[in-house]
């Protein structure tokens, strides 16, 4: 099954946007490959599909119990020895740590591992702390496998490992890399992702520009809240076609060109976004009135 990144939309609290509207399958059956360039995006994409951090809007969607994930870097401070983080990464995913140290060896041999087994973590090479890395996410057996710059710091053996390592693999695999070896893996499908945008089209190395939305064009809005929503949406909140609201949620619909102030001022007003999608056009008449106060939900044809 994919894994699907729908809407993919994230704003940092210091005001900075990394993601626009991302739409991306991580389809099993080929690798699925990430460039772009310092800032683009790549990485939080890749902390949202893994589940490490939760988007401002959208949703990933099918996303497996078990993912293997390599993180961009580790924290600076990190003072466990390889081996016993490597059990207490086990011990989180809860693995049976005798099983997941035998996986892991046998990966770091293949890997060539050099490193001090009684070295801080924050102390190793980057190679070798990078193949510490590769072998936590890749021993669990993950469903999908989430790498950002695998090759990274690698030696060309090493590297060449990993390669053999990722074309052998079945299931879904999500992987940014500036080195170019990924587009090289078998099936690989390559998108640019460039200014928080991804294209899909057949030439990455383009993104289209966004065409301007249709005339009356919404978006439904999904909102998690403290209490009764009501005194948000009638005196605080920018005006909204109100479907529904209850007792710690409610849903808007709000026009394309206005979405991203509506939501800018729902998350300073303390709510939370749970989806934001585009309304189908043929699911909605264009006869919900505006208003800031909640009303009966209202479907096709009524």
């Amino acid at each position: 099954m994919s894994v699907r990144l729908v809407g993919i939309h994230h704003r940092y609290p210091s005001g900075t946007v990394a993601l626009r509207g991302v739409d991306l399958d991580v389809d099993p059956a080929v690798p699925t490959v990430l460039r772009g360039g310092n800032g683009a995006g790549k990485s939080t994409l890749l902390r949202i599909a893994a589940g490490a951090q939760t988007p401002t809007a959208g949703a990933v969607e099918d996303r497996p119990a078990v993912v293997g994930y390599l993180p961009d870097r580790f924290p600076a401070l990190l003072r466990l020895p390889p081996r016993r983080w490597l059990d207490h990464m086990a011990r989180i995913r809860g693995l049976d740590p005798d099983d997941a140290a035998e996986r892991a060896d046998a990966l770091l041999t293949e890997l060539g591992w050099s490193g001090d087994d009684d070295e801080p973590m924050a102390e190793l090479s980057r190679g070798n702390a990078q193949k510490i890395g590769l072998a936590q996410a890749l021993a669990c057996d993950p469903d999908v496998l989430i790498l950002d710059e695998p090759w990274s710091g690698l030696d060309d053996d090493a590297a060449d490992a990993l390669t053999g390592l990722l074309a052998a693999r079945t299931g879904a695999t999500l992987v940014t890399d500036h080195t170019g070896t990924a587009s090289g893996l078998p099936g690989a499908r390559v998108h640019r992702l460039r200014e928080g945008r991804v294209a899909t089209a057949a030439d990455p190395e383009s993104v289209p520009l966004p065409t301007a939305p249709p005339p009356g064009a919404l978006m439904r809005i999904d909102m998690a809240c403290a209490g009764d929503p009501r005194p948000l949406l009638e005196r605080v909140l920018p005006p909204a076609r109100v479907e529904g609201a209850a007792p710690g949620r409610f849903t808007v619909r709000v026009p394309v060109p206005e979405s991203d102030a509506w939501l800018a001022a729902a998350l300073a007003a303390g709510c939370a976004v749970r989806s934001v999608r585009p309304v189908r056009p043929a699911a909605d008449t264009g006869r919900l009135p505006m208003s800031h106060g909640p009303r009966r939900a209202e479907g096709p044809g009524r």
